[in-house]
């Protein structure tokens, strides 16, 4: 779009500087741009005969007025050369200038993982280290399993993650629990195809296949929130659903991408999207 504005723009402007130099050939190339659109006026509306004679006639004529067109042209043409110079360098800067446009969602192959906020300081300090393991009968509650269904059997190992993705998750973990309040619980990291598939049968849990998603690469991880002791993952309870929202906010700082933008939002989803790594490096389905 900045592209065609900028092309529009000098464009417009290099027809009134040719206005302004030269109005005798305007004047010309509007003349007969008029007679022609006339002859294929009266082309549309005349019979399958005369349309016919007309419209050699036309062709005839409007070699002739070719020749009156091209002859301003050969005489200015390093005025010409120069125009059409001034028209191109604007668009050919801006393309050369322009940085990198990336549209959130599935769309985007690649994410700098850039932060872009003082949250990045705490990515350049000390180790995090995992929080406890949370004991197994906080992932197979009734209200767990009927929101997530298998959480139970998710694998939260934090070792079989990248390291770089675990970093950052923790940052926001601590982000989230000293400055707002929320204590964060992994519900699954790595997940693999056997269980991918199995879990794309579910209606309304993934959309993804086998190597589709980035839990495959231990790049993604699905989170909750821990009040009193329990697991509440539902986005209907007020208090989480502005949990989510300063999730969302914080792992986006953190060169994250947040489920909870996506059509099918998954809110406690975040992944790493990094160059070479991830379902759009496979060569193969």
């Amino acid at each position: 779009m900045l592209l065609l504005v900028v092309f529009c723009s000098t464009a417009s402007a290099i027809g009134y500087l040719w206005w302004l130099l030269f109005p005798e050939s305007v004047s010309v190339y509007s003349n007969s741009i008029g007679r022609f659109l006339k002859r294929c006026r009266k082309f549309l509306f005349v019979g399958v005969e005369s349309s016919v004679y007309v419209s050699g006639s036309s062709v005839v004529r409007l070699g002739f007025n070719c020749r009156r067109w091209l002859l301003p042209l050969v005489h200015y043409q390093r005025l010409l050369w120069l125009m059409l110079l001034l028209l191109l360098l604007p668009p050919a800067l801006v393309f050369n200038l322009r940085g990198t446009v990336e549209l959130e969602g599935y769309g985007s192959d690649v994410h700098r993982g850039e932060a872009p906020s003082l949250i990045a300081e705490l990515l350049r300090g000390e180790r995090l280290v995992p929080p406890r393991a949370l004991p197994p009968q906080v992932f197979t509650s009734r209200e767990v399993e009927r929101i997530r269904p298998r959480t139970g059997a998710a694998d939260r190992s934090w070792d079989k993650m990248d390291a770089d993705f675990v970093q950052r998750l923790l940052v926001v973990y601590k982000v989230m629990l000293e400055r707002h309040g929320y204590e964060m619980a992994l519900l699954e990291g790595y997940r693999s195809p056997e269980r991918q598939d199995v879990l794309g049968l579910l209606p309304g849990t993934t959309n993804a296949k086998a190597w589709q998603s980035y839990h495959q690469y231990g790049l993604a991880a699905d989170s909750a929130f821990l009040r009193e002791g329990k697991l509440v993952i539902t986005e209907k309870d007020p208090w989480a659903m502005r949990g989510y929202e300063l999730y969302g906010q914080v792992a986006e700082e953190l060169g994250l991408t947040w489920g909870g933008r996506w059509k099918l939002m998954d809110f406690g989803h975040v992944e790493l999207r990094t160059a070479g790594r991830g379902p759009s490096a496979r060569s193969t389905p």
